[in-house]
């Protein structure tokens, strides 16, 4: 395993197969929680949340040498900067109609489904939806700061502080709506 985040990210960069495996080990969990929270339901009715996390993955990866070295912390940040990016893209793109129509498909590959079956019950993987459909649902009630804060605390590991400097707040202050917003956000659950 290799430990030194900096060197991973030259690994990777370099496409060190073991590096990019263990970056997206690391992250993807995360980011495609990230992803699916903050796409929003028309996006996510035209694109997976795995073809766009594996898309943020593989911007990340053609520009691991651009990103200047300074912690995980920032490491997460790019990432997840580059993931709202890439919403903000495809979300474009989809308003703007440049997807022909007749190239569209409704449901999943077969193959893709086949390669799962056997993995999950149908029981268990219904109960998975149903459980990530009433955490969404909660989580979309939430005021706008509310949700971003619970993003840049759970998701994206920000500290207090760093979070209180984005958004331009006391520590204080943010310490108080992460409280306040994973209460709301329990008891909607």
């Amino acid at each position: 395993m290799l430990d030194d985040l900096e060197t991973l990210l030259h690994r990777a960069s370099q496409r060190d197969e073991r590096a990019v495996a263990e970056l997206l080990e690391q992250h993807l969990p995360a980011l495609r929680a990230f992803v699916r929270l903050k796409a929003g339901p028309m996006l996510l009715a035209k694109e997976s949340c795995s073809d766009l996390a594996q898309s943020v993955c593989r911007d990340v990866l053609e520009n691991a040498d651009r990103f200047r070295f300074g912690g995980e912390p920032e490491f997460r940040k790019w990432l997840f900067t580059t993931a709202m990016r890439k919403i903000a893209d495809r979300a474009e793109h989809w308003r703007a109609g440049k997807r022909a129509v007749g190239r569209e498909q409704g449901g999943f590959d077969e193959q893709e489904v086949r390669g799962y079956q056997g993995i999950y019950t149908p029981s268990g993987q219904a109960a998975a939806r149903e459980e990530l459909s009433r955490v969404e649902t909660a989580f979309g009630r939430l005021d706008a700061d509310k949700q971003e804060v619970i993003l840049m605390h759970r998701l994206m590991g920000l500290s207090h502080a760093q979070i209180a400097a984005e958004l331009g707040k006391s520590e204080v202050a943010v310490r108080s709506m992460l409280s306040r917003a994973l209460a709301e956000l329990a008891e909607a659950l």
